[in-house]
């Protein structure tokens, strides 16, 4: 795959979002919806701060996104995510009308995008979204693993003091 400059630059953005999930001790998501080469959406995972199951990164954005365009119809925007997107992200990208979609590293678990199911491509829905992936996967898996290692780490810890 031949990964260009502004993918790079709107990945490293939504790497930025992730930063600010891990700080909040979330699970280090993020997400940024760019429209005319200019982000219109951020998000970030926010799940345990707001105990909300659908506050993924991506829904975030998208929010955020359509406020901006004063539309829910979010055409030539492209959805930059560090991990692939679950069932529900994915519900909502097609649902948006969202054309493009980029993310960084695969979630063997939930993904919904060729992991475990792929609705990008299912001709059964009215919108079909392209995907290209592995935009900086090393950087965005690193943040992933480094998180759930510190997180393991903890509990051992919390184990020992008790």
């Amino acid at each position: 795959m031949n990964i260009n400059e502004q993918d790079r630059l709107f990945m490293q953005a939504a790497l930025e979002e992730a930063t600010i999930a891990e700080g909040l001790k979330e699970v280090p998501i993020g997400a940024v919806v760019v429209h005319d080469g200019q982000i219109i959406g951020r998000g970030h995972n926010l799940r345990e701060t707001s105990n909300d199951p659908t506050t993924h990164a991506e829904i975030i954005a998208i929010r955020d996104a359509a406020r901006k365009l004063n539309s829910w119809r979010l055409l030539d925007c492209t959805l930059y995510v560090t991990l692939e997107p679950c069932v529900m992200c994915m519900g909502a990208i097609i649902l948006a009308r969202i054309p493009y979609l980029v993310f960084g590293c695969r979630d063997p678990k939930v993904g919904a995008v060729g992991s475990i199911y792929n609705l990008a491509e299912d001709e059964r829905f009215n919108h079909r979204v392209e995907v290209r992936e592995g935009v900086l996967q090393q950087e965005c898996s690193s943040q992933l693993s480094h998180f759930f290692k510190s997180l393991r780490e903890q509990k051992k810890e919390q184990k020992v003091q008790k």
